[in-house]
C-alpha cells in the first residue's frame, strides 16, 4: 500500500493550516484592553497607505484647460472606462457611490495579488472578507433609504408580493454571507490549487505560470464579482417601481368617477 496519498494529504492540511493562520505582529493595551494588531491588518494598512501615496503622486498638477500631459489623459481615460461601466448598471441617484465602489475594487485587487510581493493577502482572513461584505450590505441600506426614505425602503421588503417578505429581510443576513464566503473561498481555493500542482509535480518551476494566473488573474477577477454584486445591489435597493401610464392613471380615475 503506497503512503504518498497519505503524505500528500498532511502536506497539504498542513501548508492550509499556516496559510490560514493569521498571526499577530503586536499588541497595546488601552486601559485594561489588550488589542492585538495581526498581519491582515498591517498588510492592510500598507496598501491603504502605498494606494493613498500613489493617488497623491499621480494626481499632482492636473489640469482642467490647457494641454495635459500624458499622464492625465491616462487616468482621465481609465477613470471614464470605470464610470462608465458603474454608470451603466446604476441609476443616476445612485452616482454618488461610485467613487467608493471604485475603491473597494482596487483595495480588493491589489491585496489579493500582494502575494507577488511576498505579504500574505489580507483577503485570506475571512475576517476581512467579512467586514468588506457587511460594509457593502450596510452600504445598499443606506443609498435604500436614502433614494426612499425609512419607510419607503421597509414597504419593499413586501415587493414584488408581501408573502415573499421573510425571504427579502433574509436576504440582508444572506447577501453580506455569500459576498463574504465567495471572495473568502476563491482566494483559499487558488491556494490549495497551487499546493496541489506542488505536491503533484515535485518541482518548483512548473507551478510559477498557474501561480500568476491565480495571483493576477483571478484576483482581480474576484475583486471585479465583489464590486459588480455590490453594485447590483445597490442597484436594487434605490430602484423604484415605473409609474403608471398618464392613459392608464385616467382610466383608473374615470372608473373611480363612475363608481
Amino acid at each position: 500500500m503506497s503512503l504518498m496519498p497519505i503524505a500528500m494529504k498532511i502536506d497539504l492540511a498542513k501548508e492550509l493550516a499556516e496559510e490560514l493562520n493569521i498571526e499577530e505582529v503586536f499588541s497595546f493595551k488601552v486601559g485594561g484592553m489588550t488589542v492585538s494588531v495581526d498581519e491582515s491588518t498591517v498588510v492592510s494598512v500598507i496598501i491603504t497607505v502605498v494606494m493613498t501615496l500613489l493617488a497623491l503622486v499621480l494626481t499632482r498638477n492636473l489640469k482642467v484647460e490647457g494641454e495635459i500631459t500624458k499622464r492625465q489623459a491616462c487616468l482621465e481615460m481609465l477613470y471614464t472606462k470605470f464610470e462608465g461601466f458603474f454608470k451603466g448598471m446604476l441609476e443616476p441617484k445612485a452616482y454618488r457611490y461610485i467613487p467608493w465602489l471604485m475603491s473597494v475594487a482596487l483595495y480588493i485587487g491589489v491585496a489579493n495579488i500582494i502575494g507577488l510581493f511576498g505579504m500574505k493577502p489580507p483577503t485570506k482572513s475571512m475576517q476581512v472578507t467579512a467586514v468588506l461584505a457587511v460594509t457593502s450590505i450596510v452600504l445598499v441600506e443606506y443609498a435604500g433609504i436614502r433614494a426612499k426614505g425609512f419607510g419607503g425602503r421597509l414597504k419593499a421588503f413586501a415587493k414584488p408580493i408581501w408573502i415573499i417578505t421573510p425571504i427579502n429581510i433574509l436576504e440582508l443576513f444572506t447577501k453580506p454571507m455569500s459576498l463574504c464566503m465567495r471572495l473568502f473561498g476563491n482566494v483559499l481555493a487558488a491556494f490549495t490549487i497551487m499546493e496541489l500542482i506542488k505536491i503533484v509535480t515535485h518541482n518548483v518551476i512548473i507551478p510559477i505560470i498557474p501561480s500568476l494566473y491565480f495571483d493576477i488573474f483571478d484576483g482581480i477577477l474576484q475583486a471585479y464579482i465583489f464590486v459588480f454584486l455590490t453594485t447590483i445591489y445597490i442597484g436594487e435597493a434605490v430602484e423604484t417601481p415605473e409609474e403608471e401610464p398618464k392613459e392608464k392613471k385616467k382610466k383608473h380615475r374615470k372608473i373611480k368617477a363612475k363608481a
